[in-house]
C-alpha cells in the first residue's frame, strides 16, 4: 500500500506542477491534459485525482482541469 500512496503522490505532484506551469490555477484559466503536456501515466491518474471535494487538482464541466490555489 506503500508503494501505490508514494506513487500516487509522485503522478499527483508531477500534475500539479505541470498545471501550474501553463497557468491553470483556476476554472477561467483551466487546461486540457494535452496542453499541460500530460504523460500517458499522468493522463490515466488524473481522473483519480482531480474533482474530489478536498483535491487540489480540479476538473471543469467540459474536461479540462486546473489548481486550485488559495490565497
Amino acid at each position: 500500500m506503500e508503494v501505490v500512496s508514494g506513487t500516487l503522490y509522485a503522478v499527483e505532484e508531477s500534475i500539479r506542477t505541470k498545471l501550474i506551469a501553463v497557468g491553470a490555477t483556476s476554472k477561467e484559466k483551466a487546461a486540457t491534459s494535452q496542453e499541460a503536456n500530460l504523460d500517458i501515466q499522468e493522463q490515466n491518474w488524473i481522473h483519480y485525482i482531480a474533482g474530489g471535494l478536498f483535491a487540489n487538482v480540479k476538473k471543469t464541466t467540459d474536461g479540462r482541469f486546473y489548481v486550485a490555489i488559495h490565497n
